[in-house]
């Protein structure tokens, strides 16, 4: 499924960051829906991403990237998934990895890789397992041999697997501890499988990999759990992403909701001649509207917490940063399901048509808003503010 890397432009700029992701989003947005219903893989739409260069934003100066700010990476995503939230999502984990390789990974590493991904290279995932105890535990194992390592096991949710030049894959050794090794697509033994079959994000193509006997030189591993034995703002920057899509999902449903309640004909009580003169939408939309607006200002701010962090690395600004993403993961998600679902009350009957395919913004909010419980954020930011106890660090705070 795999194309080969197509050559990536370099961005320099947070703002020049930005303007590429408008200028895709228009163009995705086009046929979103299409590829949803016919469950169109997004080759060709991802080649046009990463070869923009927004796959690369995060690499540092020093390297050749554009080091821009996670207020800017949230934005990014935001922007790309309101138009077309698979596309939004399959980055999540690259980017994700890029943090752990600056975290954890040798300087001959970072040099190596995060130039890969500076000339157009994808990374996928294969970290999640459906068959483990819970989200944190692996049954996945690498075994060290001199100069090479062999990794076994199974994974599933392996978002952008299937569209990678190279997988990463998460496994433990004797004593538990995880490592990252980094597959090329076309190496014996990984077997990327199409599976995914959920009734949203439908072209994330978040299937399985299946790892057999794999062996990878060991510069191409990395001690992904350093990235957690010490205060890194790794874990926020993996959340924010998702609350960056689930706002994406909102903002999209919303523009759907302003435009089908414009169309809708008025209440046979109300007296007006339009369904946009309808004092309850009006005042619906006018409450869709500051929450949609207000998440995006927790979602800045929650950048910028992690800007901190990055910045300043510690016990006190990474708890923050995982605290203040967590609000927005909070609102993200209750705003995506909120102004997906209320597309359908203000549009009217005939917005459940199947021609329209307006149901897609709620089933990509009800799936995506499924990665980690919301109710346990209340709890994290709760226990932060009142017990002054920091959330744990792991890829889900």
């Amino acid at each position: 499924m795999t194309t080969s890397p197509v050559t990536a432009h370099v961005i320099r700029s947070d703002a020049e960051a930005i303007a590429v992701a408008h200028r895709l989003a228009a163009r995705f947005a086009v046929e979103a829906s299409a590829r949803d219903r016919e469950r169109r893989l997004p080759v060709v739409e991802l080649d046009e991403f990463s070869a923009s260069g927004l796959w690369g934003i995060t690499i540092p100066k020093e390297y050749g990237g554009a080091g821009v700010s996670y207020v800017t990476v949230a934005e990014v995503i935001k922007i790309i998934s309101a138009a077309d939230s698979s596309l939004g999502q399959i980055p999540q984990n690259h980017l994700g990895v890029l943090d752990i390789l600056l975290q954890t990974a040798t300087e001959a590493q970072k040099r190596y890789y995060f130039g890969k991904v500076l000339q157009g290279h994808r990374f996928g995932n294969a970290f999640s397992e459906s068959k483990s105890k819970n989200a944190g535990a692996f049954e996945t194992r690498i075994r060290f041999d001199k100069d090479s390592a062999q990794i076994d096991g199974e994974k599933f949710y392996c978002t952008g697997a299937l569209f990678a030049h190279i997988v990463p894959a998460v496994a433990v050794d004797e004593d538990n501890k995880a490592f990252i090794a980094f597959i090329e697509r076309d190496n014996p033994g990984l077997t990327v499988i199409d599976s995914w079959d959920g009734f949203g994000q439908r072209t994330t193509a978040s299937g399985g990999v299946t790892l057999k006997a794999v062996k990878v030189p060991l510069s191409a591993v990395i001690p992904a759990h350093r990235a957690f034995d010490v205060p890194t703002a790794d874990g926020p920057i993996s959340q924010i992403i998702q609350a960056a899509v689930d706002t994406g999902i909102a903002l999209g449903a919303l523009e759907e909701t302003k435009r089908y309640a414009r169309e809708a004909r008025p209440w046979i009580d109300s007296g007006q001649d339009h369904g946009w003169q309808d004092p309850f939408s009006i005042a619906a939309i006018g409450d869709l509207e500051w929450r949609v607006h207000g998440t995006e200002a927790i979602l800045r701010k929650a950048g910028q917490a992690i800007d901190a962090a990055l910045l300043n690395p510690g016990e006190d600004t990474v708890a923050r940063a995982s605290v203040v993403v967590a609000q927005a993961k909070v609102l993200s998600a209750e705003i995506a399901l909120l102004a997906s679902s209320k597309l359908f009350e203000l549009a009217g009957t005939r917005s459940v048509l199947g021609k329209y395919n307006l149901d897609r913004h709620w089933r990509n909010a009800r799936t995506h808003t499924l990665h980690d419980p919301a109710r346990w954020k209340y709890h994290l930011i709760g226990n932060y503010l009142l017990n002054g106890v920091k959330p744990a660090r792991h890829a889900w705070n």
